[in-house]
């Protein structure tokens, strides 16, 4: 087993407990004070002390999870951190899951939940409370002569000169969250070229995507989770793909 501490990253052998009254194999982790990286047949730790002095370099210093983990593997072997285990992703995805109240028990997460919507607009459940069939419209503004209503404004926009190669190696491409951030899943989005028409990249075959666009609040100016979508063929299709996204959050005051 992998056991990552802020010391090193160690590989050791590790038994749990296997007597008919033991707990579960991460509840006895837990107990001795690991955090393993998956529950049903962990491979890989970590203890609560690396995940301690993780969160108060990142606090204090502005620490990356990538920058971080770098040290411990040059801490571990100097002349050859390449050759040290790579846990990047999982210590990426445990703090991912930490900040947006995902605990080891909880259910998977849906499209765009490791993200935060703007908060300052109107979201009932999160910042606006709604009680039996009230609704938004019900909201009017301090300014009762205005009648304005506080309804999340929405905007599409893209980025026609955020080119992307294909890469050399794609097996070397790593999803941290695919589809639980702010771009749309790659299954889903792929699904949606396969069926849209004229929508692929003929035209520059080194290319694999000629821009970048999404659904972003028109009053802040943040951008609406699991609604980002690469373009593969730049503004003829900025306005077809952007359809493909996903803006429950932003439209949830509509509910």
């Amino acid at each position: 087993m992998v056991i990552i501490d802020k010391s090193r990253v160690h590989r050791l052998e590790v038994r749990c407990c296997d007597c008919p009254n033991a707990t579960s194999p991460d509840i006895q982790m837990f107990q001795h004070g690991f955090f393993p990286a998956s529950f049903n047949r962990p491979k890989t730790v970590f203890t609560f002390r690396v995940l301690d002095d993780f969160l108060l370099d990142n606090l204090e210093c502005g620490t990356s999870v990538l920058n971080y983990y770098s040290k411990l593997r040059r801490m571990t072997s100097s002349m050859f951190p390449h050759l040290v285990p790579d846990r990047y992703r999982e210590l990426m995805r445990l703090k991912t899951m930490k900040w947006h109240s995902f605990d080891h028990r909880s259910n998977n997460p849906n499209a765009g939940d490791l993200t935060l919507f703007c908060p300052a607009c109107p979201q009932p459940g999160i910042n606006i409370s709604l009680s039996g069939d009230e609704s938004l419209d019900d909201h009017l503004s301090d300014d009762q002569n205005s009648k304005l209503e506080i309804h999340p404004v929405i905007v599409m926009d893209g980025n026609f000169k955020a080119e992307h190669l294909h890469p050399i190696k794609p097996s070397d491409e790593v999803w941290l969250s695919d589809g639980l951030g702010f771009m749309v899943g790659k299954d889903r989005y792929k699904k949606h070229l396969a069926e849209a028409a004229d929508t692929v990249n003929a035209a520059r075959h080194k290319l694999k995507s000629m821009g970048i666009g999404g659904v972003a609040c028109a009053q802040h100016g943040c951008f609406v989770p699991h609604s980002m979508v690469d373009f593969q063929k730049g503004e003829r299709q900025a306005k077809h793909a952007i359809r493909c996204s996903r803006v429950n959050h932003a439209s949830s005051a509509d509910k």
